[in-house]
């Protein structure tokens, strides 16, 4: 999968036969490293939107019963085509409207006709995660393991599933495997490493050396690795330069907003929604982290107005914000 200057993800017209080999390669992601990825934050991809007559039409075959009885083997790859880019678009256009349940529900469909797709698992176990079913998740992510032991995505994900299971171990197994199958010292999956370990206040000293790492590269102003390591150093009690660093983690994602919002009447507005929802969220969890190390140092009216605006953004460690 290919992903834009900001690090959001930019399918291209759905081809089932590339999809699991490109998961392979979603280790170069610019967004946070450990954020689940989904059918959201598209950019020039076609859509059937445009032809709603000709969508609800395959519909109708399937549904009928008629597609069976008329279908040779030309038909039916045109039409599971079809009804998985369906499913595709109508996953954004649910999620656009936080319609998680639906976006799961549309994925459903594509997954009737590639059970076995990882990069499909993936978005669904994304989606789930985010509906409060981390089991759903885990199943997903299981079985996506299973048919691609070598893709980092899924073990990523399930790392991220693992903490909202409270499995701790399982998660620091998962983000170990992770930087295994990557590159020697990618900085993705230093970060992924680093911040599965603070999520689980585990091996502090550890994670910050990490991000440090990951941070002495080329991804060394990616805010979402300056929170990172603003929220380690809070865990380790330098609480007044964990502000200073989540300001400007902060400040970066909000520049981000702002440049997004820019595309608005240029883009796809349901995928241009998907791509402030998932930065909203961003944002969410580096509001909490700065709150509690402005807390921790007294500053009690700021952290209260941190609390109160991550929560308006989304911050729900249940859904895997956190």
């Amino acid at each position: 999968m290919r992903y834009d200057s900001l690090g959001f993800p930019i399918p291209a017209e759905y081809e089932p036969a590339a999809l699991t080999d490109r998961d392979a390669d979603l280790v170069a992601r610019g967004d946070r490293a450990e954020r689940p990825a989904t059918p959201g934050g598209t950019g020039g991809r076609r859509s059937d939107r445009a032809h709603p007559g000709k969508r609800w039409l395959l519909l109708a075959l399937l549904l009928g019963g008629v597609l069976p009885a008329v279908a040779g083997p030309q038909v039916l790859p045109l039409v599971r085509d079809g009804v998985v880019q369906w499913a595709l678009d109508e996953a954004t256009a649910c999620e656009a409207r936080d319609d998680v349940s639906g976006a799961v529900d549309a994925l459903g469909w594509a997954m009737r006709w590639h059970r076995d797709d990882v990069g499909l698992l993936c978005m669904r176990a994304s989606l789930r995660l985010q509906d409060r079913d981390a089991r759903g998740a885990l199943e997903d992510l299981d079985h996506a393991v299973t048919l691609a032991p070598t893709a980092v995505t899924p073990w990523r994900l399930r790392a991220l599933v693992h903490v909202v299971l409270d499995d701790a171990d399982a998660a620091v197994a998962d983000a170990e495997m992770v930087t295994k199958l990557s590159s020697p010292g990618d900085p993705d999956a230093l970060n992924h490493r680093a911040y599965i370990r603070a999520v689980l206040g585990r091996d502090l000293p550890e994670a910050l050396a990490d991000i440090d790492r990951a941070l002495a590269g080329d991804a060394g102003s990616a805010p979402e690795m300056l929170d990172t390591r603003g929220f380690i150093l809070h865990l380790l009690g330098r609480h007044r330069e964990a502000v200073d660093l989540l300001t400007e983690a902060i400040t970066g994602m909000q520049q981000q907003r702002r440049k997004l919002g820019l595309l608005a009447g240029r883009a796809d507005p349901a995928s241009l929604a998907c791509r402030l929802r998932a930065v909203d969220q961003g944002l969410a969890v580096m509001l909490h982290h700065r709150g509690q190390a402005c807390r921790a140092i007294g500053l009690n009216e700021q952290a209260e107005q941190d609390f109160r605006q991550a929560e308006r953004k989304g911050f729900d460690p249940n859904r895997g914000i956190f």
